[in-house]
């Protein structure tokens, strides 16, 4: 359970309609093996002991009896073992029959949830036999133990605060106001689910999103494990379709008509961070409900969870475009509205032949479009100066070009020896004031070309930079409107792909695809044999370690060691130990050192769930001390 990770299970075992004896040693075997693989948590599907289809069997003193005798057995099995099972089957209380999950731990039942909603249409008639749940818990005696037996219960684990367990039945989630509200309102931060859900055609996409939604509108942990083959096919058949879900994202799944187990090691500490920063998300509130405790080992989990190098940019390509295509609508939109509310006719913006840059033309043109104005009214200002390449100098022309916007080239080297000699620079120093000098001169024409046209500047810097503060304060940090604030680095390379893919002119995606080839460089310093000199992920390190560092600090708040630690899984065989830990600690550094650039930032909209603009997201003191988490990371 280090850094808040915990293994759990869902399990769909092997059946017979009646056969209590082979179906309890189905479950038996299912939790010892899960307990193996350090399952922390297992969910069987409704009514497993006997198998969900028993219909008026359910009647029979035969085959009651027969469950109470072999729900002995399984919990007799989990004595000494480091798991807690919740297990499916029919339970009598006062004369009248209950569908319940058991909660079984360490040989001690901890408690019995009813199903409180029963369906009785369509093909399920289970008023038939069962009563409805009832809320408030009473206590049942059974074989020397004491246990609550009602809907309100929670099952809280004592040495991981984070690990409170509800639990609800099959249609349960599908009504209106299901238990797990209550559930989750009540501090619960995983809820499990025996089911018996029969299959239809597309039954199973509403059911994915169903528990998928629940997981997310509570934002907890939801285990749900489906009956499956071996039920009656009479009427019905079962697929056996088990979830794992966090927070709306999908966990594991199981294969469709298959029995099988699956795992997936649920973020408690993420579901506690969100609910923690929602400050629509209430108190936990537990009064009516009964809370029962356990304990489990607390100890270090391999993952097998996927977790993304890249949190910013979607794997799956068509949701890539997509998301492509929305960002680039929200960043014009953006833009769109703060042209028609300025009366702004001009838009002016630095050209230097680089992906940012690219970029925010991109943006500016499709707002132009949207307006109805012309593209020649976009000023895109090309400043060659000390580090400009032959090959983004072209670039930038070309793109310019394509796109029909208008150029204007300013040669600034001039300029910059002249203020190099009044505040009596050595132009043969390359430091921070050789290549700063070049940005703010070149902002300084930017602004002031836009004074002239009665134009705004708009900015090209992205987000990753601004983390970084890699930007040069007054200078490219500066504009009138940002529209790349909140992109970082790693998807504004995937924006500009899919603008060459998509705007069918082909030297225009040629001239993109060149600039999508070209090393990321501020091009500061004096290029070497006509080739860039000054790469910036050899001075700051990887952008792509750095936009996940970013998204794992804005995002959820984790520790540095757990970003470490999920940095290593992430981009196991492309980066060893000593390179992620050296980068994580410059981005620290530079993280808190640069926050007063961000203290400023001009105007720019918010594209995704992370951002780092003052007045939004990142509320951040200029002046705070890094300490804390460098000290963390140097003890790892």
């Amino acid at each position: 359970m280090k850094h808040g990770f915990i293994r759990v299970a869902a399990a769909t075992p092997d059946v017979k309609v009646a056969d209590v004896e082979f179906n309890c040693a189905q479950i038996c075997s299912l939790i010892q093996k899960a307990e193996e693989n350090k399952a922390k948590i297992i969910v069987f599907p409704e009514l497993s002991l006997t198998a969900y289809t028993c219909a008026d069997l359910f009647a029979q003193d035969a085959l009651l009896k027969k469950t109470e005798t072999c729900f002995k057995d399984i919990v007799e099995t989990t004595k000494g073992l480091d798991i807690l099972a919740f297990v499916g089957l029919p339970w009598l209380r006062g004369g009248k029959l209950y569908n319940v999950a058991a909660a079984v731990w360490n040989g001690t039942v901890l408690g019995m949830v009813p199903k409180k909603n029963l369906p009785n249409y369509s093909e399920f008639y289970e008023r038939r036999y069962f009563q409805p749940g009832f809320e408030t818990p009473v206590t049942i005696n059974w074989e020397g133990q004491s246990f609550p037996m009602g809907t309100d219960i929670l099952f809280a684990c004592e040495n991981i605060p984070s690990l409170v367990v509800g639990a609800e039945i099959c249609e349960d989630a599908w009504v209106p106001c299901p238990p797990s509200i209550s559930h989750a309102l009540a501090g619960a931060t995983v809820i499990v689910n025996c089911s018996a859900s029969d299959e239809a055609t597309g039954k199973a996409d509403y059911r994915r999103s169903l528990i998928l939604g629940h997981s997310a509108s509570l934002v907890c942990g939801y285990i749900y494990a489906n009956a499956g083959e071996g039920e009656s096919t009479q009427d019905l058949v079962f697929g056996g379709q088990n979830l794992i879900g966090e927070n709306g994202t999908c966990l594991a799944e199981s294969t469709r008509f298959t029995n099988e187990t699956i795992y997936g090691e649920l973020d408690l500490e993420r579901l506690a961070n969100d609910r923690r920063k929602m400050t629509t998300y209430p108190e936990a509130n537990d009064s009516g409900y009964v809370t029962v405790t356990f304990r489990l080992k607390e100890e270090e989990l391999s993952l097998s969870r996927f977790i993304d190098p890249r949190p910013f940019v979607p794997e799956n390509e068509s949701e890539r475009k997509k998301r492509c295509e929305e960002i680039l609508s929200i960043q014009a939109l953006g833009l769109k509205k703060r042209l028609s509310h300025t009366g702004c006719p001009h838009a002016v913006i630095g050209i230097s032949g680089g992906l940012d840059s690219a970029l925010a033309l991109l943006v500016t043109v499709r707002a132009y479009d949207m307006l109805k104005l012309p593209r020649k009214q976009i000023h895109a200002v090309t400043m060659p100066c000390f580090g400009t390449t032959d090959r983004t100098y072209q670039n930038a022309c070309l793109m310019t070009e394509k796109l029909g916007v208008s150029l204007t080239e300013v040669d600034i080297r001039e300029a910059v020896a002249i203020h190099f000699r009044d505040i009596g620079q050595d132009p043969d120093t390359h430091d921070v004031t050789y290549e700063n000098s070049q940005a703010r001169e070149r902002t300084q024409i930017l602004m002031d070309i836009a004074n002239r046209l009665g134009g705004m500047v708009i900015g090209t810097g992205d987000m990753s930079e601004l983390a970084l503060g890699w930007a040069t304060y007054n200078g490219d940090h500066m504009s009138m409107y940002g529209v790349n604030a909140s992109v970082p680095k790693t998807l504004v390379r995937h924006l500009v792909r899919y603008y060459a893919d998509t705007c069918k002119e082909e030297e225009l995606k040629k001239v993109l695809l060149d600039i999508l080839d070209t090393p990321v460089s501020p091009e500061l310093l004096p290029p070497k044999e006509g080739e860039i000199a000054q790469k910036t992920e050899d001075l700051v390190g990887p952008y792509e370690l750095h936009d996940f560092f970013l998204y794992q600090i804005l995002r959820y708040g984790y520790r540095p060691g757990k970003i470490f630690r999920m940095a290593e899984y992430a981009f196991k065989g492309q980066y060893d130990r000593e390179t992620i830990l050296k980068w994580l600690k410059v981005f620290y550094r530079r993280f808190f050192s640069q926050q007063f650039k961000r203290s400023c930032l001009p105007d720019g909209p918010k594209v995704g769930s992370a951002a780092v603009s003052p007045r939004g997201d990142l509320r951040m003191p200029s002046d705070a001390c890094s300490r804390l988490w460098l000290e963390e990371l140097e003890n790892l």
